[in-house]
């Protein structure tokens, strides 16, 4: 199984996940690169931690990039 490119985060990236955090709520913005990415959640503001790969695997789409994204980036869905 061959691996493909990592999706590239920014900070201040909107993201929403398949399935919602226990306030209801299915978007996150980007806190924190790195191997592990920090996400807030917007409904209640918890920040969890969660692997790269985790991510990218729960990630539906993105609804907003954040400012340092350029702007060829993928902005309505993942590849």
């Amino acid at each position: 199984m061959a691996l493909g490119e990592p999706i590239p985060f920014y900070f201040d990236d909107v993201v929403r996940l398949r399935k919602p955090h226990p306030c209801g709520s299915f978007e996150w913005t980007v806190v924190r690169i790195g191997a592990d990415i920090g996400l807030r959640c917007r409904g209640c503001q918890r920040r969890v931690l969660l692997p790269r790969r985790t991510l990218e695997k729960r990630l539906k789409a993105f609804v907003e990039r954040g400012p340092d994204a350029p702007a060829e980036a993928p902005s309505a869905t993942k590849s």
